[in-house]
């Protein structure tokens, strides 16, 4: 391709040679740069790409786009960015040819429910026979074709490639993901979304290597309604104000608020075997009267999937799916590692949640706690290498809403297992529920089953989709799924 194309609606200033060049590949890590191929500085947390710049250009580089004024030799044509990463999705949308052009591309941004509602939109379209593809925190998916994720949002030129697939394989839309670090780091540049979701936002992502405060984490979350047509956001957020502020899209919401223009209410919890679910009706209106009635079940327990199922259905509106396929869809979806019931026994309830900080787990036991079990048992651990906060709160939270904590391993990494978990016993002892603890994790998730009583509810917390144990620096594969099963078969 030309540089001139590739560059067309990047803003640069010319610090030497001619853009007007052809270059082969456009390229961001500096060990993959061939001869007449553009590199792309990107200023990381640990390493500044503007220090390999001799480095691309002995290689034979013929383009480099920086952040900084550099020197090069002769015959290396310099360009000079305000920002490389969005420098970098402009680019890369340029080299697929644009193809977000091609696609009904929705984003879904906010703390909980991006993952779930991703599926739940992706199904209910599919069942409608719109064709479509999954970018998000466990995988990304093209037809029949599932690839595990690296990051939930991946890096520009990823993204852009992933869409080009998608085209090529002949699909009509794509929903995914949009992380706050996502649209930091301008991973989804270089094109607009046709809807943009805001689901809601808590503190979460604080620190040093990622939001500096709420302030900075909630203006992230906001740059997606500044770069979408439609936005479709949960008006009972108490923060859905300041994400909309300086949105330039059209506005929709959803919640229980009498405000909104997809409003849920008469929400009645449910139990069948082997099943936590929760039924509601919609009102849908129009210019704050309502037009229609409908009634959803949706078989994923509590008041989150009220929210998420009720955000499903006001994206797929908008592509004239029917509420008898809404319906349908609603029922059946059931997502990896997200409160997904394992069928072992008509005993008890068995199931597997990614909930590993306070904040999640906290929610998760509330909405489990209101289906009234016999006893509510929550396994869990904490990662190695970690805020040890984080298994403090944890510890407390479980021993407080769970009759029963049970402290085990989870991805250890650098740490002492038993480390861990005598941190975690610290929260416990917090508050007043029974505790045990059991390193091994399969051992631990034996105890749970061997002792279950009739009409237990048992979570086991904190791996969700994850099929590995990560253990000094090595991953070895581990899925709670395959424990379950051994267990049940005596192994």
């Amino acid at each position: 391709m030309r540089l001139l194309d590739l560059v067309e609606n990047v803003e640069y200033k010319c610090l030497q040679g001619n853009a007007d060049i052809e270059v082969n590949e456009l390229v961001y890590d500096s060990r993959k740069v061939t001869k007449g191929d553009v590199f792309v500085c990107i200023s990381g947390a640990v390493r500044d790409a503007h220090d390999f710049v001799p480095d691309v250009i002995e290689k034979g580089a013929a383009a480099v786009i920086v952040e900084k004024d550099m020197e090069a030799p002769e015959g290396v044509c310099i360009l000079k960015v305000d920002n490389s990463r969005l420098a970098l999705s402009q680019m890369s949308a340029a080299f697929f040819g644009y193809p977000a052009k091609e696609l009904k591309t929705i984003g879904i941004t906010g703390t909980k429910g991006k993952t779930t509602t991703t599926y739940l939109v992706k199904a209910m379209l599919e069942k409608a026979g719109i064709k479509t593809g999954l970018v998000g925190t466990i995988e990304t998916i093209i037809g029949d074709k599932a690839t595990p994720a690296l990051n939930t949002t991946p890096e520009s030129y990823v993204l852009q490639k992933t869409f080009r697939e998608m085209v090529d394989a002949g699909l009509e839309c794509v929903v995914m993901e949009v992380s706050s670090q996502g649209l930091m780091l301008h991973r989804v540049g270089g094109f607009t979304f046709d809807y943009g979701i805001f689901t809601n936002l808590e503190p979460d992502h604080i620190g040093p290597n990622e939001h500096k405060d709420m302030d900075d984490y909630i203006s992230c979350k906001a740059m997606l309604f500044k770069q979408c047509k439609h936005g479709i956001f949960n008006i009972d957020s108490e923060y859905c104000k300041q994400v909309m502020e300086g949105h330039t899209c059209e506005v929709e919401t959803f919640g229980y608020s009498k405000e909104a223009d997809l409003q849920a209410e008469n929400v009645e919890l449910f139990q069948k075997p082997q099943i936590l679910g929760v039924s509601y009706d919609i009102n849908v209106k129009k210019d704050g009267e309502v037009v229609d009635k409908q009634h959803i079940v949706v078989d994923i327990p509590g008041d989150f999937s009220v929210y998420n199922s009720l955000c499903a259905v006001a994206i797929c509106r908008h592509f004239g799916v029917s509420f008898d396929v809404i319906r349908e869809a609603a029922v059946s979806t059931t997502v990896k590692g997200r409160v997904e019931l394992i069928p072992v026994s008509p005993k008890y309830t068995l199931m597997i949640d990614y909930a590993h900080n306070a904040m999640a787990l906290e929610s998760l036991l509330t909405t489990l706690r209101a289906y009234n079990p016999k006893r509510l048992v929550c396994l869990f651990g904490c990662g190695g290498n970690r805020s040890k906060l984080r298994r403090f709160e944890m510890g407390e939270i479980s021993s407080k809403l769970a009759d029963l904590t049970v402290v085990t391993s989870d991805n250890p990494r650098d740490e002492e297992p038993q480390a861990i978990m005598d941190d975690i016993v610290t929260g416990v002892k917090k508050a007043d529920g029974a505790y045990v603890t059991i390193e091994n994790r399969k051992e631990a998730i034996k105890y749970c089953m061997d002792n279950a009583k009739e009409g237990d509810v048992i979570v086991l917390a904190g791996k969700g989709h994850e099929d590995y144990q990560e253990i000094k620096g090595k991953k070895y594969k581990m899925d709670e799924r395959d424990l379950i099963r051994e267990i049940l078969q005596g192994i």
